[in-house]
């Protein structure tokens, strides 16, 4: 027998142990069913990473924790961070390969970054390596499944804070890209910097990224997990700032800086929407993810036990594709590929709605459904159905739009029974300061005779809303009783129209 082969009694126990632990899973009522969930245990974060099409196979890659203590953790520090790697040929079935990058020697954990084709056309993983700064490992592997760290990481040390390159820059959340036969790369943070370098190992300061920010940008808004790319004629940078969550730019980039002319959030108070990353496929889609945060996780890092309390947590948003319109608007739309999962089709056509009086649909009710429905607002003010509803109301989740103040919504206040689930006022990882709120409200300017157009997820514990192709807000909710699966529709201020409203069940694709 080989020597890495455990013995035959370790292999019973390891085998008993997968079983037992497929059983809780299957068991859990808020673990999602088709969206990309973390078999690693925990992950917090969950940060999408290293994403990339390549040799025919989507391959994403992303942020858990690992409690091996052999890289000198001692038992009182947390958990250090792996990126574990998963591959698909459709967005939907996913099989998880070996971890692709596990800290080592400088890097003590592995934090954000992204993937990318060098000049040499080998795959290029740039990451923050903890404790270290900025570093690289490339793969020639078809399956990239073997990665090789540079032995001259990193490529960018840490700089001291009271250092002139400290207040320069930060070696943070990185992004590299090749143009024209060079290495580019966003260095992250209150600062986010640009850097460049002919081959992997030299790597110097240009100077700022940004030319200049937008005026609905706080000051103490950074910029973390940079993703840059082209999207139609002009450029976009996808991010983070930590207390606010996915939010997006739109510009032109010369004379090496990005000059953002447009600045959208992607997650608005009360929301789950985090840490967004993407890649451009074999048709041109530039397709993304984000982590989507969850109640079931404490959000001060010294609060982390293991395992964590529920055997798992972390999952992905759906992929999106983004694109602009022809005016130039920012359309997000989910990938046509989730249209295969439909099951049970339901339908109805024009249901009269009345000012409040809501009309329960018996032939639309579940937990892991797909909606798409078509209102004419008439004279109604704020127009809306509630989902997972139990048939008493006691639980029920309000989906809403209102006209006069051209918002789309969605009301968690009656969601669970649950009184330990809180949601605040900004997505922050590290300290719970800001109020509680009950209502995540975006933005959503339609004409005055412009139909209300909704696609609806709900996995379980998540909720993803798209409207009109020109917003989408994501929600995680945590009912707690059997029946709260029911769909109603409502109106207030006046009459609607529901022209149309399809429902499908949507097939899982996690294997538990």
């Amino acid at each position: 027998m080989s020597s890495s082969q455990p013995d035959k009694d370790r292999l019973i126990e390891l085998i008993e142990a997968q079983r037992e632990f497929r059983d809780v899973l299957l068991d859990d009522p808020h673990r999602p069913t088709y969206h990309f969930t973390n078999p690693e245990g925990r992950g917090m974060p969950f940060d999408p990473n290293g994403t990339i099409f390549w040799n025919g196979k989507y391959h994403l890659c992303y942020i858990y924790q690992n409690d091996d203590r052999s890289v000198g953790h001692s038992k009182d520090e947390r958990n250090f961070d792996v990126w574990g790697h998963a591959s698909s040929v459709d967005l939907l079935h996913w099989r998880f390969h070996k971890p692709a990058i596990e800290p080592g020697d400088p890097d003590r954990s592995i934090f954000s970054g992204n993937c990318f084709i060098n000049n040499q056309g080998e795959v290029t993983m740039l990451y923050h390596g903890v404790g270290a700064g900025n570093c690289i490992a490339t793969c020639s592997d078809p399956e990239l499944d073997d990665w090789v760290k540079l032995e001259s990481n990193p490529i960018i040390p840490i700089p001291a804070k009271d250092s002139t390159e400290g207040k320069l820059y930060s070696s943070w959340d990185p992004h590299g890209w090749t143009e024209n036969g060079e290495h580019l790369a966003i260095f992250g943070g209150p600062n986010p910097a640009l850097f460049r370098a002919q081959n992997l190992e030299d790597w110097e300061y240009v100077g700022p990224f940004l030319a200049n920010n937008m005026p609905d940008v706080g000051e103490r808004e950074d910029v973390s997990c940079p993703d840059f790319f082209k999207l139609g004629d002009k450029y976009a940078l996808l991010c983070i700032s930590h207390n606010r969550g996915a939010r997006i730019y739109l510009g032109e980039w010369r004379d090496n800086q990005f000059h953002p002319e447009v600045h959208q959030r992607m997650n608005f108070p009360g929301g789950t929407c985090f840490a967004p990353e993407s890649l451009l496929d074999d048709k041109g889609r530039r397709i993304m993810w984000a982590w989507i945060l969850e109640r079931n996780e404490p959000l001060h890092i010294t609060e982390f036990t293991n395992p964590p309390s529920y055997g798992w947590s972390g999952f992905m948003s759906l992929p999106r594709v983004l694109s602009l319109g022809d005016d130039g608007t920012l359309l997000i739309e989910p990938v046509e590929e989730l249209e295969r999962l439909r099951l049970r089709e339901r339908q109805e056509l024009n249901i009269e709605v009345s000012a409040d009086n809501d009309v329960c649909l018996d032939s639309i009710a579940g937990n892991t459904l797909e909606i798409e429905l078509t209102i004419d607002r008439q004279d109604a003010d704020v127009v809306g159905l509630k989902v997972c509803a139990s048939p008493n109301a006691e639980e029920q989740t309000l989906i809403e739009y209102s006209s006069s103040t051209g918002e789309l919504s969605v009301d968690v206040e009656k969601s669970t029974l649950d009184k330990s689930i809180e949601y605040y006022y900004y997505t922050m990882l590290f300290g719970r300061e800001n109020p509680v709120v009950t209502k995540q409200v975006a933005p959503l300017e339609l004409k005055p005779a412009e139909k209300l157009e909704l696609r609806i997820f709900i996995d379980r514990s998540v909720i993803e809303i798209f409207a009109n192709k020109r917003q989408c807000v994501t929600q995680s909710v945590y009912p707690t009783r059997d029946d709260s699966t029911g769909v109603a529709l409502f109106t207030r201020g006046g009459s609607m129209m529901v022209e149309s409203i399809q429902a499908w069940d949507i097939a899982a694709t996690n294997q538990w």
